[in-house]
């Protein structure tokens, strides 16, 4: 028994754990919103069949009281009248009547208690329902930007590591191997040339001297 009670539990407990991991608190919150409109809805129910019940109890009170107060002014009336018998049959029904009020008075009271007691609770369910869809907005607005510094947690991570670093280094050595490969084919172009091509260089560098000397000369008039 102790084996399965043991499984059992944390069977419940993996049950719960990835429950809690699945919940998104925005959906969640909703829920308990429309959870507590439903409830509200039943609670308003109950406080207007409570309040039915006490406007009914009331107006039976008033009703056996007006009844008493009328039966004390006929049995009033046949006295005047000289009507013992019907002063007494007037009485005895007010006596009968005014226990009803007074049992009509105390259902009422009672009923006007419980009520009254209802319409506060109905009142404070409404008001820590709209204090909760407050706090729903605030806690929507707290999650949305808890996600957004994990997303930007997450990218900054990784962001200049690993495979970008690695992929300037590999770019900077093309760079410099692409850079002494033209540099070698500089210095061997310049060791493949003739004797005869330098020469020709040479002289063409000297021509262009020569020529410039001797327009200097002419210009001097020499």
């Amino acid at each position: 028994m102790a084996l399965f009670k043991r499984l059992r539990d944390l069977t419940m407990a993996n049950i719960n754990a990835l429950l809690d991991k699945a919940e998104d608190p925005v959906k969640m919150l909703e829920q308990y919103l429309r959870d507590m409109e439903e409830d509200i809805k039943d609670a308003e129910v109950a406080v207007a069949k409570q309040i039915a019940v006490e406007m009914k109890l009331k107006q039976q009170y008033e009703e056996a009281s007006e009844l008493a107060t009328k039966r004390e002014q006929q049995a009033m009336m046949a006295l005047e009248q000289g009507n013992e018998d019907l002063a007494r049959r007037a009485l005895v029904d007010k006596k009968s009547v005014a226990e009803k009020a007074n049992d009509y008075k105390q259902q009422y009271q009672n009923a006007k208690v419980t009520a009254d007691d209802l319409r506060h609770r109905l009142s404070e369910m409404k008001d820590q329902f709209e204090e909760m869809k407050n706090k729903k907005d605030t806690l929507k607005a707290r999650h949305e930007a808890a996600k957004a510094q994990k997303q930007i947690n997450e990218v900054m991570s990784g962001f200049g590591t690993d495979n970008a670093a690695k992929g300037f280094s590999r770019m900077e050595e093309k760079v410099l191997q692409a850079e002494a490969e033209a540099e070698a084919s500089k210095q061997l172009y310049g060791s493949s040339r003739s004797l005869d091509d330098e020469f020709k260089e040479l002289k063409k560098g000297s021509s262009d001297i020569d020529d410039e000397l001797a327009a200097l000369k002419a210009k001097m008039g020499k």
